[in-house]
């Protein structure tokens, strides 16, 4: 479509706003020096310019195609996250410092003096300091050509990786939108990432086919509101029908059943709460079995053991389906923002099929190789973080009772290397008395019993998840299992 790309950019002129300020009638056309803002990110200097031919522009959005100097990194961006580079230079260059951010001005700079007499339409200077995969402030919007060849199966043994922290990657190919990558390292092992999913929308161009999805839970509410937004089509179904009214309002379409939804669509996830939920679905009446064909698929985000997603993606394979899990790490508030981490493992093909809805609902997701690892992955990573969220209860108790302020704990702890958003998050939580679930306890205390079987399973020792499976228990007795985890606190004060 690039000529209608570019017929948008060069023939309609708009008026922007920047986000927080006021209406100025500015126009933007093919060719304009910009600022370009995504999300937390600084604005950076970029140019409008056309589309690839195969990149269409997003649905619903004002937007422009702009490439940025300095890095080699393309997106689309909103209008309103525009602005005219040279009546703002000055503002920008007082708000942002760093050695990257002061090259990309260099880089605007040496195209000008380049430009002065000559053509308008020269090409941006790619810059001299970047270098395989660049590591600046739009690294994951980096563009990339098609690359044809096979990408070797993935190693069940993952090796986490940041495509900014390598020069040397291996295959890479577009996944189109949103500029994800999905890249491989030495090992096999795959991630696709995207720099924030809620800052880009326009950015995303949804696939054509028919999303279903079961479960409207916590998790399962804000990955299909994500889902929406960026227009893709999603039929719904929900245990409870009056949680799927707010979504039909903003355009799903209603499912009676799972087995409907399945039939009725090609890819369809799922979300759900424990093992025996994950399994009802698919196997109970009117399930998800019951919609299997050949070329149907099935994506189960539920966070369950090894051995249930096994089951799982041997029946719906069964009846020619195809499986994926990518059980996600986060909460409601990230599950509401776009930016959960995804662990999928299973069917490679449909894991890339799946690209644009995992952009839609996530910041970054690793492909884990067979089925199974993405579940043992999810329950260690749940295994940390219950066992450091009891640890964190069990510090601002013993302050208490020793005497010692727990703000100033907390500040204490906001200084120094233990620092993140889950602790201030979290110790905040205790310190107000508001435990509004944002991440279950019941779910935290079933995933580190599901850690601890896993553990048991290779004789390998987890006592301190088993420690802090206990105080989880406790803190159920006490009726705090529909309360935040952090509530597990109470566990220590009665």
């Amino acid at each position: 479509m690039g000529g209608a790309g570019a017929t948008w950019c060069s023939r309609r002129p708009v008026r922007r706003r920047w986000l927080g300020g006021k209406m100025a009638a500015v126009s933007l056309r093919l060719g304009d020096l910009v600022w370009g803002k995504l999300g937390r990110y600084p604005p950076w200097p970029g140019k409008i310019v056309n589309p690839p031919k195969d990149l269409k522009k997003p649905r619903g959005k004002k937007c422009f195609f702009v490439k940025f100097f300095g890095t080699e990194d393309h997106a689309w961006i909103k209008v309103e996250q525009l602005k005219p580079y040279h009546a703002h230079k000055e503002e920008m260059i007082k708000i942002n410092k760093g050695k990257r951010f002061q090259q990309a001005v260099d880089a605007v700079e040496e195209f000008l003096r380049r430009a002065k007499g000559k053509d308008q339409d020269l090409t941006i200077p790619e810059s001299s300091t970047v270098k395989g995969v660049m590591a600046g402030p739009m690294a994951a919007f980096k563009w990339q050509p098609t690359v044809s060849e096979p990408v070797k199966d993935a190693d069940p043994h993952f090796h986490h990786f940041l495509l900014s922290q390598t020069e040397k990657p291996a295959v890479c190919y577009q996944a189109i939108t949103k500029k994800l990558k999905i890249c491989e390292e030495e090992t096999g092992s795959t991630s696709i990432q995207a720099a924030d999913s809620t800052a880009v929308n326009g950015s995303i161009t949804p696939t054509d086919k028919k999303i279903g999805f079961l479960g409207l839970g916590l998790m399962g509410s804000g990955i299909v509101s994500n889902l929406l937004k960026m227009g893709h089509t999603v039929t719904v179904w929900n245990r409870t029908a009056e949680k799927c009214d707010l979504f039909i309002q903003e355009g799903a379409r209603l499912g009676r059943t799972p087995a409907e939804v399945v039939s009725t669509c090609d890819i369809t996830f799922a979300c759900v709460s424990d093992p025996k939920a994950a399994k009802d679905l698919v196997l109970g009446p009117s399930g998800v079995l019951q919609g299997i064909r050949p070329g149907k698929c099935y994506v189960d985000m539920s966070t369950v053991d090894a051995d249930t997603v096994t089951e799982l993606a041997q029946v719906i394979v069964s009846r020619g389906g195809r499986f994926l899990e990518a059980p996600v790490s986060g909460n409601q508030q990230l599950s509401n923002d776009g930016m959960l981490v995804i662990l999928a493992a299973g069917d490679r093909g449909l894991y890339e099929d799946c690209s644009s809805c995992f952009q839609a609902m996530g910041k970054t997701s690793f492909f884990l190789g067979e089925v199974g690892n993405a579940a043992k992955m999810m329950l260690i990573v749940n295994m940390v973080q219950g066992s450091f969220m009891a640890t964190i209860a069990e510090g601002l108790t013993l302050a208490q009772v020793t005497g010692q302020s727990q703000q100033t704990l907390l500040d204490i702890l906001n200084q120094g290397q233990l620092a993140s958003i889950f602790l201030d998050q979290k110790c905040q939580n205790i310190l107000q008395g508001n435990f509004k679930p944002d991440f279950y306890l019941k779910y935290i205390q079933k995933d580190l019993r599901l850690a601890i079987a896993l553990g048991d399973a290779v004789n390998h020792p987890t006592p301190m998840a088993a420690a802090a499976n206990e105080v989880y228990k406790r803190a159920k007795a006490l009726d705090q299992s529909d309360n935040d985890m952090s509530a597990v606190y109470r566990a220590y004060i009665h």
